[in-house]
């Protein structure tokens, strides 16, 4: 289909245009490069905020208030203030924790993976991807350094010279989650902002007071887009995706080896690492289809966000939640071919005892929820988009709650068993963490534009749409 073939884009009903429709190209037809970039730089280089931005940022607020409290007390008090104990000395820190790199990570594989393979119609959803994964990675990388007890002395895991010849376990998963969180974030954000660059540009020609000219021609840093530029540029682009794409699959498989590593039972198999990055996979799509919902609407980029974008994500989505269910067939079966008794008594307590409604919602939510996008029509309705892109988030954390807690409630010695029960700060570091998520990416879509227009261009130019639809 060309863009030409589509309705145009003027003679389009503002229901029409809100809705997606099966036929939709990935630029609806009528726009031009110039009312593109002007239409995506009026965010950015408004005056004032809208309303809905400011009282969407006092909430977000409010949650990130919570997570202050709650790590200020933390801080003074120590890690007893949560649920944790023995035999389950891991709680909320390290479930937010791997839930939030499991964000991160399904961010990474729409901007860096789908760049390599020169997908066309992630160019709509790179931006917003990337501002998920930077954010994300930094809710993330707070729980680890909360959860050792003295935060204050997380310079000890650099192996670094000292006077006491001190030197991390080199053969420590914990020590490999350090350097693969360290380079993970350090490398989401470089990604990002060199992704920003052209667009910081363009906002510095069109800023109208001299603090926005100021703001966005240092963050520039003195891009003028000639030949040489976007020569070096584009190599550079590519060889950071280049890093990026491996990267989202080792850091999650290493997730996976912490939990892998260890002589605890449910955790103790080699498919952890796989495993972990299905699900990296399952809630970074669905978080980047309940974003994209309000947004498209919000900030009026429904001319570059359709019912193209929504049909894909709905189809990556099913086809993640397929392979994961494939990894839950497999976890049954591994521990009943095993034989190992304790295995086998945990994973029966986990489908049939006091926690199992919560195993049961982790395959609602995982599995059942998105068969839904079998259905075109279904895979389009944004109502039903936002009920599964969120039963996932939800049905996600419960699974890392599953892993977490109910295996080490269980150790193999009974007499050595105990239960688990969150106190008031795990929620508050929990929903801190989410307002913390939820600020950052809304001061992103305030500042800095939140569709790539540079790579918007060559689209927008287009008039035929046939090689956008790989």
């Amino acid at each position: 289909m060309s863009l030409a073939s589509a309705p145009n884009a003027c003679d389009l009903s503002v229901s029409d245009r809100l809705s997606p429709r099966a036929d939709d190209p990935i630029v609806l037809s009528g726009e031009t490069t110039a009312t593109m970039t002007d239409h995506i730089c009026a965010a950015p280089l408004a005056k004032h905020a809208p309303f809905w931005w400011w009282a969407s940022l006092a909430v977000s607020l409010t949650f990130f208030f919570a997570l202050v409290i709650s790590v200020t007390w933390l801080f003074y008090a120590g890690i007893g203030v949560w649920g944790v104990g023995w035999p389950v000395a891991w709680g909320f820190a390290i479930i937010n924790y791997v839930w939030w790199i499991a964000i991160a990570s399904g961010g990474t594989f729409i901007s860096a993976l789908f760049y390599l393979a020169g997908v066309a119609w992630r160019n709509s959803l790179n931006r917003l991807a990337e501002t998920m994964t930077v954010f994300a990675a930094a809710c993330a990388g707070i729980f680890p350094i909360m959860h050792l007890g003295r935060p204050w002395l997380f310079y000890w895991l650099f192996p670094f010279p000292n006077t006491m010849t001190l030197w991390p376990q080199f053969r420590s998963p914990l020590l490999w989650d350090f350097f693969a969180i360290l380079a993970y974030v350090t490398s989401s954000v470089l990604f990002w902002y060199f992704g920003l660059m052209p667009d910081l540009a363009t906002l510095r020609d069109r800023a109208r007071t001299r603090g926005q000219q100021l703001f966005y021609g240092v963050l520039a840093l003195g891009f003028r887009g000639t030949d040489r530029q976007w020569r070096h540029y584009r190599a550079a682009y590519g060889a950071l995706a280049a890093i990026m794409a491996p990267m989202v699959v080792s850091v999650h498989s290493i997730v996976g080896l912490d939990f892998a590593g260890a002589a605890t039972v449910g955790w103790h198999s080699t498919q952890f690492p796989p495993f972990f990055v299905f699900g990296a996979l399952l809630s970074g799509f669905a978080t980047v289809l309940l974003l994209i919902v309000p947004l498209r609407r919000l900030l009026k980029l429904e001319s570059f966000i359709t019912g193209r974008h929504f049909d894909i994500l709905g189809k990556l989505l099913l086809a993640s939640s397929l392979c994961l269910a494939y990894a839950y067939l497999m976890e049954a079966f591994t521990t009943y071919y095993g034989g190992d008794r304790a295995e086998i008594l945990s994973f029966k307590s986990k489908i049939g005892g006091e926690y199992a409604i919560l195993y049961w919602a982790t395959i609602v939510f995982n599995v059942l929820a998105p068969q839904l996008m079998w259905s075109r029509r279904l895979r389009l309705n944004q109502i039903v988009v936002v009920g599964v892109a969120l039963g996932v988030i939800i049905g996600m954390w419960l699974e890392r709650y599953e892993i977490v807690v109910m295996s080490l409630r269980r150790t193999h010695l009974p007499s050595a068993w105990g239960d688990y029960h969150a106190t008031m700060w795990d929620w508050l570091s929990l929903l801190g963490s989410v307002g913390l998520f939820a600020a950052g990416v809304l001061l992103a879509v305030r500042f800095f534009p939140a569709i790539s227009m540079f790579e918007m261009r060559a689209l927008v130019r287009t008039s035929d749409a046939a090689p956008q639809e790989r």
